[in-house]
């Protein structure tokens, strides 16, 4: 008997160890060095200045398992001060690493900082680029994809591999250039071209009746795209770390900022076959296309190029509202995603957010409720910290004053529930992001948003995602649960509606300041502004 129980006991001890071995192996440390320069390249043609990372255009791609703890020093070798954003990454009880000008002081030239930072119970595809000085029209973006942990099943058969696709518009003029453009009061040119991956025409090859996972990203500045590769279908499966009903669909309109991941299987006979990127809701339709070569193929692409969607917005809509959240599937958690049911939860809070274009002091600038955006010298984040007064205003985007520029900041609650309108009066397509979180996509509809319209929205299955579109005279509603304490930037995805202002900062606030709601100001952050000097751990 003492025999038995010493040996349930070793047993018991071994399985904890091993249990805390898998843990310790799946919860893995990554270091990265980055370098930060200028180049000259062509992606159009033309010789061009460009933002490479370590030699790249675009950057390294980041490859993480959920729950990796990533350790990247970056080094900006540039003439201006330069940051990164973690496009969807939730950065969570951490917005002290999300780097973005209202959390975090830019790296000066010649200078590094370390980012650290978890991919926390997210998988999925995503991305990052700079946040800075309209950098992202130079280029230093790259793909961020986040792999399932091998205890945690996937709704799908492991793919035969994967490729990751950065596609985006693209302007042949230098960034500073744009920038000094937009400054003057100007709205941007349309953009030259599209690319893919950097590149004006690549190449994927595949295996004959094997299946890829696609991870298609919209990187660019300003358009829509619509995506499609000739003869074969594509099965939508994740959708910014949300595990998605398997619908099989033709092509898809991906919107800037957003990101999707789709299974292809190569059915077709052995020969090349055109992917095409073409815009979206625009008058000069620009397109690029690469090719997908099967590894036993020995004929070239050709015919005729997939058609795009002949219809414009109601096409994209009923799309949009297709995508449906898997409610059985795990996401990054062992438990389904259904399990969270976000349509019984009545909001403590809606927000209207309307989108505008107005002209102050004679020179274009964008808006949200009447406020255009201007950042600080001091982030918000540190002013917060450091209690420094004078660095923001929380009353405005509440007021329904008259236009005017401010470091503006929306409080909100930790732990409340919120239902976000974003009305769009305008005649052009928005696209709305949200750091440090996700959101449910309930509801979309032409025209003004009453609450009236709440009978219309998806309270079941609706998708979770960090990148919304609002299509032109219409709205779009999201539901936030405000799980995740700090500073967040919320903002268009469009970068030059967000450069002059179509952005704030959502401050999610708990009174009980501990470190099971946020994590302290990191030991090496860096102070700029009225923050120089400030003592911290």
């Amino acid at each position: 008997m003492r025999n038995s129980i010493m040996l349930q006991l070793l047993l018991c001890f071994v399985i904890g160890i091993l249990s805390v071995c898998v843990v310790q192996a799946e919860d893995a440390y990554k270091f990265y060095t980055w370098t930060v320069t200028y180049g000259t390249i062509s992606p159009l043609g033309t010789p061009q200045q460009v933002i490479l990372i370590n030699g790249q255009f675009p950057g390294p791609r980041l490859d993480l398992v959920t729950n990796d703890n990533v350790v990247l020093n970056l080094f900006n070798k540039l003439d201006e001060p330069f940051l990164l954003t973690w496009n969807g990454i939730k950065q969570r009880k951490n917005s002290w690493q999300d780097g973005v000008l209202g959390t975090n002081c830019p790296i000066p030239p010649n200078s590094n900082y370390t980012y650290k930072f978890q991919p926390k119970d997210q998988i999925g595809t995503y991305s990052y680029f700079p946040s800075t000085a309209f950098h992202k029209a130079a280029g230093g973006f790259g793909g961020l994809n986040v792999y399932h942990r091998s205890v945690i099943p996937i709704p799908y058969s492991n793919p035969d591999g994967d490729f990751t696709l950065l596609i985006g518009d693209w302007y042949k003029t230098n960034h500073k250039t744009l920038r000094q453009t937009l400054d003057s009061g100007k709205s941007l040119a349309f953009p030259d071209g599209l690319l893919i991956n950097g590149q004006a025409h690549s190449t994927f090859t595949a295996n004959q009746g094997k299946t890829y996972m696609f991870r298609i990203s919209n990187v660019g500045l300003s358009t829509s795209i619509n995506f499609r590769i000739q003869g074969h279908t594509l099965k939508l499966v994740e959708v910014e770390g949300s595990h998605t009903l398997q619908n099989i669909y033709h092509s898809l309109d991906v919107h800037v900022g957003q990101s999707v991941s789709v299974l292809v299987t190569l059915d077709q006979p052995p020969k090349d076959y055109y992917i095409v990127a073409s815009t979206r809701f625009s008058q000069v339709v620009l397109s690029t296309t690469s090719v997908l070569h099967y590894s036993n193929s020995n004929s070239q692409a050709s015919g005729p190029l997939p058609a795009p969607p002949t219809d414009k917005y109601d096409w994209s809509i009923e799309q949009a509202r297709s995508y449906r959240w898997n409610l059985t599937a795990n996401a990054a958690r062992p438990n389904p995603q259904g399990s969270f049911h976000y349509g019984k939860i009545t909001p403590t809070r809606v927000i209207n957010l309307a989108n505008s274009a107005p002209l102050i002091n004679g020179k274009l600038r964008y808006a949200v409720n009447k406020v255009s955006y201007v950042n600080s010298d001091t982030p918000v984040k540190l002013a917060d910290y450091f209690n420094i007064p004078g660095i923001f205003n929380t009353n405005l985007l509440q007021s329904n004053g008259p236009v005017t520029i401010a470091t503006s900041v929306l409080p909100t609650s930790h732990h409340d529930f919120i239902e976000v309108v974003f009305q769009n009066n305008e005649n052009t397509i928005q696209s709305w992001h949200l750091d440090g979180y996700d959101f449910w996509v309930v509801g979309y509809g032409l025209g003004q948003w009453t609450s009236a319209s709440r009978s219309s929205y998806n309270l079941v299955d609706a998708l979770t995602r960090h990148t919304t579109q609002v299509y032109p005279n219409s709205w779009t509603v999201i539901l936030v649960s405000l799980d995740n304490q700090g500073m967040w930037n919320l903002r268009s995805s469009i970068w030059e509606r967000q450069y002059l202002g179509q952005q704030f900062y959502l401050r999610v606030w708990n009174a009980q300041q501990n470190l099971a709601n946020e994590y302290d100001i990191p030991h090496n952050a860096l102070l700029c502004g009225k923050a120089v000097g400030k003592q911290h751990p």
